[in-house]
């Protein structure tokens, strides 16, 4: 593993869990980042000291990735008001894939065991702005961080940590929004982009209608006659038993990786994508892909499919199952290996530089991951099969409308309570599953990502066939892409 630059170096010790397990970097296993008051200030402050790279792609690249720290920690200081960076520095799951022998990762939790007193009074210290639903909705998330866990230090730090959070719901404010100017500055500063939310927001319902046009198309093509959100909710009923779930993954997934193949839509077609039953401390995640990172040894990447309990009550499995029914699960199989999160990740490894293997804007990552599904469907990938098509527009419907609820709540245009009714209006979904929808808005304010990236690489594409003309191909188009790694969206049009 090479030495990183030190003005490189400076932002990865800023996002130590995702250097960890997204790029590899395992100099980091066994540590927490300082998410103190002190230690974001200490950090901040070693920012931009240095040299920029050579390559003037990886310079945008790199300051891009800049701004984003000093806006997240700096300007907006979300470490004091949102749980979530705690939970990843603290999570101990990474080591739970098998990216090195067995013993040395049980070594690296240990340390990382060791320092949960220090990192947990860290934590303490800085979360003084914590809004009530913020905590709310994160609650369960921070009681779970100590499952397995038997030291008792760590256990005890862990108690005062979970009576933080349960203080902050009961008395914390209860206006979660961060404001419009804040949201737009927080979507915008990592990617290079300025964003007109309100404009980002006609866009969303424009995309919201265009997908229920396509999904009433894909129904009628089915022989169905009722209304097409109505025929979804049926639809989603269909579904493996919980003991047939990880096989039905298993063969979609193979499907999937062949038909990518077949059409040549990804520049590499390398690596071992293996399906099993996500390890306990994942199964939070219904399902999700962990790959093989750029900094580690060649090894296969695992996609994760978690089951329902059969301890939990008949409604509630029956949910969970749905998401694996056999319309919704091969949109999902495509959007996590191939040609989605899988295929990015072999493209990762081959990507020239730490910057680029390093740096991985979630936007353009999840915003890839979706545009691949109505690739495709363009494609013909299941053409005989509408389910497939549905399932699509399902799954898309789901993140317009996140896109929708992320503004509007955070604008204070519309209430939780009010997200979760458009949640109910415009997709499938319902009841419970419709407000947790709408309360990860309070917590995760970009969950919009997905469709706010996929919009961007269309918008590309149409700009590249114009200028390309003959020359233009799918395959020269995600190569260009994938060539710059997880770029941030502003720099999407270096390509051209």
């Amino acid at each position: 593993m090479t030495e990183l630059d030190p003005r490189l170096r400076a932002v990865t010790d800023l996002i130590m869990a995702e250097a960890r397990e997204m790029g590899g970097r395992h100099e980091y296993d066994g540590r927490i980042q300082d998410l103190s008051p002190e230690g974001v200030r200490s950090g901040l402050a070693r920012l931009g000291e240095g040299t920029l790279p050579d390559d003037p792609y990886d310079a945008e690249h790199l300051t891009a990735f800049e701004t984003g720290l000093r806006v997240q920690f700096g300007e907006l200081e979300l470490h004091r008001r949102n749980p979530l960076p705690h939970l990843s520095n603290l999570d101990l799951a990474c080591y739970d894939r098998d990216y090195a022998p067995e013993a040395n990762r049980a070594a690296a939790r240990a340390a990382h065991l060791q320092a949960w007193p220090a990192a947990v009074q860290g934590a303490i210290a800085s979360l003084d702005q914590v809004s009530a639903p913020v905590a709310t909705a994160l609650a369960g998330a921070v009681k779970g961080l100590a499952a397995g866990v038997t030291d008792a230090a760590a256990l005890d730090a862990h108690r005062l940590l979970v009576a933080h959070v349960e203080r902050a719901a009961a008395v914390g404010d209860p206006d979660a929004s961060l404001g419009g100017p804040a949201l737009a500055r927080l979507m915008g500063s990592t990617e290079g982009v300025d964003v007109d939310l309100g404009r980002l927001a006609e866009r969303a319902d424009a995309e919201r209608d265009r997908l229920h046009a396509l999904l009433a198309e894909a129904v009628a093509r089915l022989g169905e006659t009722g209304r097409p959100l109505d025929v979804a909710r049926e639809l989603v009923k269909q579904h493996p038993g919980a003991d047939g779930v990880i096989e039905a993954a298993r063969i979609g997934t193979e499907k999937a990786i062949a038909f990518t193949r077949e059409k040549d839509l990804v520049p590499y077609h390398d690596g071992e994508c293996l399906v099993g039953l996500a390890p306990e401390s994942r199964r939070w995640a219904m399902a999700m892909m962990c790959w093989n990172s750029p900094g580690e040894p060649e090894g296969p990447s695992w996609y994760y499919i978690t089951p329902p309990d059969a301890s939990w009550p008949v409604e509630e499995q029956e949910e969970w199952l749905e998401v694996f029914s056999h319309t919704t699960l091969p949109a999902i199989n495509v959007h996590e290996v191939a040609p989605g999160h899988f295929s990015h990740g072999r493209a990762l490894r081959h990507a020239k530089g730490d910057v680029r293997r390093l740096l991985q804007s979630m936007a353009f990552a999840e915003g890839w991951a979706h545009y691949v599904e109505e690739v495709c469907v363009e494609e013909g990938f299941e053409a005989g099969d509408p389910r497939f098509e549905i399932g699509v527009w399902l799954e898309a419907l789901v993140r317009v409308t996140r896109l929708a609820c992320a503004i509007g709540v955070h604008t204070g245009q519309m209430t939780v309570e009010e997200g979760a009714r458009r949640f109910a209006a415009d997709t499938h979904l319902s009841g419970p599953a419709a407000l947790s929808e709408a309360r990860r808005a309070s917590f995760d304010p970009t969950y919009g990502r997905y469709t706010w990236g996929k919009l961007l690489i269309l918008d590309l594409r149409e700009q590249a066939r114009r200028e390309w003309g003959p020359a233009f191909t799918l395959q020269r188009f995600h190569k260009a892409m994938l060539d710059l790694g997880s770029p941030p969206l502003g720099l999407l049009k270096t390509i051209l």
